[in-house]
């Protein structure tokens, strides 16, 4: 799995980099079908904004969260994607 990570107005630490990291590895037990990843951080004044796009064998997941808190941003967009992942890969064992 490929992760891409673009910030903008925001400085792409490596303790950021690693966490997200670290959050989607946690995706990808779900779910091993996941070819990549786009992760696009935002500040937006007062407002976190963390949003994923995920390319999954068979399709696109998109999610995307804000907080005032970067890293709990980050949390309940994995929460969201972890949730589209599992319904995706139940719908995909349907058929």
């Amino acid at each position: 799995m490929q992760i891409n990570l673009t910030g903008h107005h925001v400085e792409i630490t490596e303790a950021l980099r690693n966490y997200v990291d670290e959050k989607f590895a946690k995706l990808e037990r779900h779910f091993d079908h996941i070819t990549n990843v786009h992760v696009i951080l935002n500040v937006e004044k007062l407002t976190q904004k963390a949003e994923a796009t995920v390319h999954v064998h068979g399709g696109e997941i998109f999610a995307d969260s804000e907080h005032q808190d970067m890293y709990a941003a980050i949390d309940s967009l994995i929460d969201k994607l972890d949730r589209q992942v599992i319904k995706h890969k139940e719908k995909t064992q349907r058929h």
